[in-house]
């Protein structure tokens, strides 16, 4: 998560850099990712841009994180409900619903007992658990069904990314590309590679004032064996090596290419017709081959 003094020393770093140096990048950690923030604009001007982040990252680790005690996550699975929640945590449970939806349930956040899941079973155990549909959402409560628990993590770093846009956008800064583990482009075109673990780069698009995310199921596994992305329906191996989402908005970039790991070529297209604004996806088969998939 945020380390307060990493974070400070990087903003440092970059406003130290020569003044005629354009564009400014920033780069730290936040959120269980490397994080970026590119601005059309000199150091001296970037800094107010770049202390913005300061707080919008701090308060999504206190509403999101899985590894800090005190996080709203936390407490929500310790206890199995949170009293008034964060507005931006009813907002980011409510993308939850809208992907779940979207991908008739191949996106659900309630995989997260898996996690913990070693032996057959305690994965049969805890595949009895997970259903979106058992969770109970309000503006004044969030209620978890008896035993589950949530994970964000397919969806929170997108989220994150758009908070980080709007804020910028609404103190002026149009021109960034802003990195939060998932990338938003903004204000002109930005050039972006899409890159596979084993493949390397295999693809390279520009955006323009939309975002990008990238996910790829093999470069973790879990103690039980299996990809960190777990597929809510019970597929073991996933379809794809990388899947990338072009979108309107970073959260539901996040949330499809976490979905669709497990989702076939024919699904995905499918899911695609059905979303609301221009999707596209572009899958990479173990193989290596591409796929473009656009809706």
């Amino acid at each position: 998560m945020i380390n307060r003094r990493r974070f400070l020393a990087i903003s440092a770093a970059a406003l130290a850099s020569p003044s005629h140096a354009l564009p400014t990048r920033w780069r730290g950690y936040a959120m269980g990712a490397d994080i970026g923030l590119t601005l059309d604009a000199d150091p001296v001007e970037a800094k107010h841009a770049i202390a913005s982040l300061r707080s919008i990252l701090e308060k999504c680790e206190t509403l999101f994180s899985l590894y800090r005690p005190d996080s709203a996550l936390s407490e929500l699975n310790r206890t199995g409900h949170l009293k008034s929640p964060d507005p931006a945590f009813v907002s980011l449970l409510q993308a939850c619903n809208a992907a779940y939806d979207l991908t008739n349930g191949r996106f659900d956040p309630t995989v997260q007992p898996l996690w913990q899941a070693t032996s057959v079973k305690e994965v049969q155990n805890a595949r009895a658990l997970i259903g979106w549909d058992r969770v109970r959402l309000s503006k004044n409560r969030v209620q978890l069904g008896q035993g589950q628990a949530l994970t964000l993590n397919g969806i929170a770093q997108g989220f994150a990314t758009d908070l980080v846009v709007h804020a910028l956008r609404k103190a002026g800064w149009e021109k960034v590309l802003v990195n939060i583990g998932e990338y938003f482009a903004s204000g002109r075109q930005w050039l972006l590679g899409v890159s596979d673990p084993v493949h390397g780069l295999v693809e390279v698009t520009h955006l323009k004032d939309r975002a990008i995310a990238t996910s790829s199921p093999g470069v973790m596994l879990l103690r039980s064996g299996g990809a960190h992305i777990i597929d809510p329906m019970g597929e073991y191996a996933p379809l794809w090596s990388t899947v990338s989402i072009q979108a309107p908005d970073a959260a539901a970039a996040d949330a499809l290419s976490t979905a669709f790991c497990y989702a076939s070529e024919s699904e995905i297209a499918a899911t695609l017709a059905r979303a609301a604004g221009d999707y596209i996806a572009i899958c990479v088969r173990p193989s290596g081959k591409v796929v473009t998939l656009q809706g």
